[in-house]
């Protein structure tokens, strides 16, 4: 699993138990399956990005781009 994914997969599960929801709770907000995001929690990386925005809005999180290094592709 990638870092960045495991970033993701630990910030929507620690913040959908703060919110006090199960899975299914958060799948029924952002309109995607039970499944889907317990992918998502489990940092699988082949993940749909459209869904993993709508899991991530539901919970009022975002996704954002930073460079790793100036000037420098990885």
């Amino acid at each position: 699993m990638s870092q960045a994914m495991e970033a993701i997969a630990a910030q929507v599960r620690d913040r959908r138990r703060a919110l006090a929801l199960t899975q299914q709770d958060l799948a029924d907000l952002a309109g995607v399956s039970e499944r889907f995001v317990r992918f998502v929690e489990q940092g699988k990386p082949s993940v749909r990005l459209d869904a993993l925005i709508a899991v991530l809005d539901a919970l009022g999180l975002g996704l954002g781009v930073v460079s790793r290094t100036a000037g420098s592709p990885r």
